[in-house]
């Protein structure tokens, strides 16, 4: 799978923007990747729930956990559903609103120079393969499109907010994923 870019939108992912969003900071590319995971109701997958909230349009008396988020307005750059399908919610060239309170290596607010990547999913249980070949294709063409990224810039939620986030959690396997950037020949 190869991903191209075009004003910051995968042009082989499905777009569903969101108004949860803003322009970066003046001169501010993207240097970091962020991975989070995301499932509403929490465990359930397969769902249009994340994207209704990511839109501002989820039925906070649908279920009863939504009473606990009423009003949050959020999103991110990505969402690699289950299945492998990459759904865009922000330009990347734009801030999305996915990391909160946040700092990476001395530096705060993770939102002005960051990519959010939502894996549907949970911190206790394994993502799929097709999440990982999308997650790894999707990384790639960052990488090669932005050349303020590397792939030592590469966090989860919880590196970035510890205490308070603890996603993409312990079923994430960040070996596999790093190992999947490797340039053909190159060792991982």
């Amino acid at each position: 799978m190869h991903y191209t870019l075009d004003k910051g939108w995968v042009q082989q992912a499905r777009r569903v923007a969101s108004p949860n969003c803003g322009p970066r900071p003046a001169g501010v590319e993207p240097e970091l990747i962020v991975i989070h995971n995301i499932s509403l109701p929490p465990g359930c997958f397969g769902g249009d729930e994340v994207e209704r909230l990511f839109c501002n349009c989820l039925d906070w008396s649908a279920h009863p956990y939504f009473e606990e988020i009423r009003g949050l307005q959020v999103s991110a750059h990505f969402l690699l559903r289950r299945c492998g399908e990459l759904v865009q919610f922000v330009a990347v060239d734009d801030r999305a609103w996915h990391a909160g309170r946040s700092c990476w290596r001395g530096r705060d607010n993770c939102n002005d120079f960051s990519i959010g990547i939502e894996l549907e999913g949970s911190d206790e249980l394994p993502y799929t393969d097709a999440q990982y070949r999308t997650l790894a294709a999707l990384t790639r063409a960052l990488l090669a499109h932005y050349p303020t990224l590397d792939r030592e810039q590469l966090a989860g939620h919880a590196d970035i907010a510890p205490g308070r986030k603890t996603d993409p959690g312990p079923a994430f396997d960040w070996p596999r994923y790093r190992a999947s950037l490797a340039v053909a020949g190159e060792q991982a």
